[in-house]
């Protein structure tokens, strides 16, 4: 069985699951799980309907693509390997109107179809191709007893827009075989 809690409750999760291996997501976590971390820069991650262009993190993509009232993408976030300053936002830029469909794309996406074209296919993209040992790490762990995955955000639902959504619900859809279609 694989759960996911918000690294706040890493200290209860023993009560909450005991016998449970609990493993840190985030990018606060130890190495080698804060590789699963979406700020990560893994590099050369294809950026969605953009060909022959890549990025150094899913974040660093999901922000570059993102379009605000008085702001369009910023191709500057997909070089960034520092893990911090990746976010945009704040009240200078207006609200966000949604993501560009590729670094050249016309079309703006909603939240929810960005997360499933853009957001989506980026971390599968460094689950098959950057963390294979990891994931059989946690393979491993979770076929031994429970597995508690800790996150900033614990919405594995790809359609519930009413919070962010969960890289460490992702990593437990990937293990259990119900990666979101």
């Amino acid at each position: 069985m694989i759960t996911v809690l918000h690294r706040r409750a890493a200290a209860s999760a023993a009560k909450l699951h005991p016998g449970a291996a609990v493993v840190d997501l985030t990018s606060r976590g130890p190495d080698p799980w804060v590789r699963f971390s979406p700020f990560f820069p893994h590099g050369d991650i294809p950026v969605p309907f953009s060909p022959g262009r890549v990025g150094a993190s899913v974040e660093g993509i999901w922000q570059a693509l993102k379009v605000f009232e008085h702001a369009d993408i910023d191709e500057r976030k997909l070089t960034i390997t520092t893990m911090k300053g990746l976010k945009r936002g704040g009240t200078r830029n207006g609200r966000v109107l949604g993501h560009r469909e590729g670094l050249a794309g016309a079309r703006l996406l909603d939240y929810i179809a960005a997360r499933r074209a853009i957001y989506l296919p980026s971390y599968a993209f460094v689950l098959a191709h950057r963390l294979r040992p990891e994931l059989d790490r946690l393979r491993d762990l979770a076929s031994a007893g429970p597995l508690v995955l800790l996150d900033f955000e614990t919405n594995t639902d790809v359609d519930d827009r009413s919070k962010p959504l969960s890289h460490a619900g992702l990593v437990m859809h990937h293990l259990n075989g119900t990666w979101p279609a």
